[in-house]
């Protein structure tokens, strides 16, 4: 699923996009060391955490969208780095659960 289908998926935003940007499964967290530990590759990631380390986090898991729930801005610092690392932002007015059915054609993204 690319980036902008997702974005259509969660009646949301593309804050920071990115031509090759796609998932092909979804992780639901918000505690980062979570989502290091069990994340899988390629996912949308599901989240409230709107600050530059779970981009770092993206990066290091190889998740390749992150979802922003409950309209969270994206700093400029966020969307600097995720531009450098090829990582797309969505933000979107859905509660994290609420994002997820709306992704829930994706599978689960864990290992």
């Amino acid at each position: 699923m690319t980036a902008e289908e997702i974005r259509t998926a969660v009646s949301g935003t593309l804050a920071v996009p990115v031509a090759d940007a796609t998932a092909a499964g979804v992780y639901v967290g918000d505690l980062l060391s979570d989502v290091m530990g069990h994340a899988g590759e390629d996912c949308v990631l599901v989240t409230i955490q709107n600050h530059l380390n779970t981009i770092a986090v993206c990066t290091l898991v190889g998740c390749a969208v992150i979802v922003l729930c409950h309209d969270r801005p994206v700093p400029p610092d966020m969307a600097e780095a995720a531009a450098r690392e090829g990582v797309a932002i969505v933000t979107t007015p859905l509660s994290q659960y609420a994002a997820a059915l709306a992704l829930s054609s994706l599978p689960p993204a864990e290992h």
